[in-house]
């Protein structure tokens, strides 16, 4: 009479266990659908936002390959406004957050759950990310002020680049002329004291 006993508790323990596989697997399913209607939020809401943000878009010229504007899909989804800066949504997945990749690491631009915030944010990133542009592209063509009234000019490849490789020749030149007399002077100078002719 034992031997029942223990094969019907083992059967029950059988019981809980596909039991409790079965609710696993429900919970699991469960999970991965909230993951799932997340990520789904997170890419509407962002829609909408890359939705308000054509109009921003739409007056950086056709031309301009230093904005992107795209909604990236993935684990995470995000909108990019450039190579280092993206939207994306906080935590309570109601929250934009515009942020920039730097060299120390990831910086907060600007956070909120007003859309037409982040917006504005980005109009001016945007605006300050096109001055930027500007200034180095200036200083790179060598725009220079001069005298009091401020008149720029810009200083073509004859004038800075010529005049500095010019200058550099010369100098190269005079001193090989200078190590060829120090050298000649040099065995002149051994010869003498060694008493050998000199022709």
């Amino acid at each position: 009479m034992a031997e029942p006993k223990s094969e019907l508790a083992v059967a029950k323990g059988s019981r809980r266990l596909a039991d409790a596989v079965r609710a696993a697997k429900i919970a699991a399913a469960h999970r991965s659908d909230i993951v799932v209607d997340i990520r789904e939020a997170e890419r509407a809401r962002l829609s909408a936002l890359a939705d308000e943000m054509t109009e921003v878009a739409q007056a950086v010229p056709v031309a301009d390959d230093l904005f992107d504007f795209t909604l990236s899909e993935g684990p995470q989804p995000r909108y990019w406004v450039d190579g280092t800066a993206h939207i994306s949504m906080a935590r309570d997945r109601v929250t934009y957050r515009l942020m920039r990749e730097t060299r120390l690491g990831r910086v907060t631009l600007a956070e909120s759950t007003d859309s037409q915030r982040i917006v504005d944010a980005v109009t001016e990133y945007v605006a300050e990310r096109i001055v930027e542009r500007d200034r180095a592209m200036a200083l790179s063509d060598r725009v220079a002020t001069r005298g009091e009234g401020a008149q720029l000019f810009i200083a073509g490849p004859e004038s800075a680049g010529e005049q500095a490789g010019a200058q550099g020749g010369w100098l190269a030149a005079l001193w090989l002329v200078i190590g060829v007399l120090l050298g000649v002077g040099a065995l002149l100078a051994f010869s003498v004291w060694r008493g050998l002719p000199l022709i």
